[in-house]
């Protein structure tokens, strides 16, 4: 049966669970909130099925890695909703309108992020934005072979471990799924959101309606962290004042696989790759309005084919790979583990607001080039 004895080999995918055939395998919580694999003695006939799954190798692609592009949602209404440049949306109507099912990672009715699917263009919303968090694949790894097998086409979404998790779980190719990962920066804990919640509930004596940790009401490049809450009142905050999106960006809090992340680099198990492409306005300002746009990698054959279908809706410019690397280091670089991580996270557990801004410090040099840019930014407007 499956152990983990380094914990920063276990990135949670969760494929363990979905190929168990007893269900004997559950995801639960250790003591800093990440899920981990738990077997339950009792039900456990040793068919290794969970030790061969998390074991083994990915088959990377490379037909089209060195392929980047700089894209635009030519539907303005969806961008401004959207992370960045409004591509994933468009991916997934596509999918939708050929009568195919999209996974991705959405909130529950509890403000935990898992994974679920949609079948209807009305449903696409949940979906769409940046969560922060690590979601809860649950059983979705067998809900896509259950689709891929009666032939429909599957869009799955998620980080680069989480593909990897599905193909292995999946254990042979299928034409018909596609799988789109993300340029990953690294995941917290449930545990972490639920305590920035519980203070701002306190605060604004509420539950919360609605999260955006990318409002672009401040830009693109200046994003805000916007919740709306059910008794009418709202929060909107910048990224740099806003308590957790000062400590995700710390880094202090991660999942201790993250900063050895076995998914980074050009080449990936996924078909396509979406992220945000920063540096846009040096290297191709044409596309840049701070509304954001995406950058998006291809990998496969299947990528540049979903790719080539939603062309005719975006703005898109082909850009060399070397170039966005430089600006965006996650793509290829794992996160880089904080000494003070194990004493950060024992701290904040007991005191959210005021661990954060104890360690999650702004440097003067960044707060002066914040506020200049927020000036040239209101002037500009």
């Amino acid at each position: 049966m499956i152990e983990i004895s380094e914990k920063s080999k276990c990135t949670g995918c969760g494929a363990c669970q979905n190929i168990c055939p007893k269900n004997c395998v559950e995801m639960l919580a250790d003591e800093e909130g990440f899920l981990y694999p738990k077997v339950r003695n009792e039900y456990c006939i040793n068919c290794r099925l969970c030790e061969k799954v998390c074991d083994k190798p990915g088959k990377i692609i490379t037909d089209y890695s060195d392929r980047a592009f700089g894209v635009i949602s030519s539907r303005e209404n969806i961008r401004k909703r959207s992370s960045s440049g409004g591509v994933f949306s468009l991916l997934a109507d596509f999918i939708l309108d050929n009568d195919g099912i999209v996974f991705g990672a959405y909130f529950n009715n509890k403000w935990s992020v898992e994974h679920g699917y949609v079948n209807t263009k009305n449903d696409i919303d949940k979906l769409r934005g940046s969560k922060y968090v690590q979601s809860d694949t649950r059983y979705t790894y067998r809900e896509v072979k259950q689709f891929l097998e009666l032939g429909k086409t599957v869009l799955f979404t998620g980080t680069g471990c989480q593909i990897k998790g599905l193909k292995s779980f999946l254990g042979k190719d299928y034409e018909n799924l596609i799988c789109q990962d993300i340029v990953c920066h690294g995941v917290t804990p449930p545990r972490l959101l639920k305590k920035y919640l519980e203070l701002l509930k306190k605060k604004y004596k509420s539950e919360v309606r609605s999260i955006s940790f990318r409002d672009k009401s401040t830009g693109w490049k200046n994003y805000s962290v916007k919740i709306l809450f059910t008794n009418g009142k709202s929060y909107l905050k910048r990224a740099s004042d806003d308590l957790y999106m000062r400590s995700f960006l710390s880094k202090l809090y991660l999942r201790p696989s993250c900063y050895e992340c076995p998914c980074k680099g050009e080449k990936r198990e996924s078909d396509i790759t979406l992220g945000d492409f920063w540096g846009v306005n040096k290297i191709m300002p044409e596309l840049d309005d701070d509304n954001g746009c995406s950058l998006v990698i291809i990998h496969s054959k299947k990528g540049m084919e979903l790719f080539n279908s939603i062309k005719e809706y975006a703005l898109f410019k082909e850009v060399e790979f070397s170039k966005v690397e430089q600006y965006n280091k996650a793509i290829i670089e794992s996160a880089e583990k904080p000494q003070n991580r194990e004493k950060f996270i024992k701290e904040v557990n007991d005191n959210f607001a005021r661990t954060i801004k104890n360690y999650c410090k702004i440097p003067v040099f960044l707060m002066v080039k914040i506020k200049i840019w927020r000036l040239f930014a209101s002037i500009k407007k």
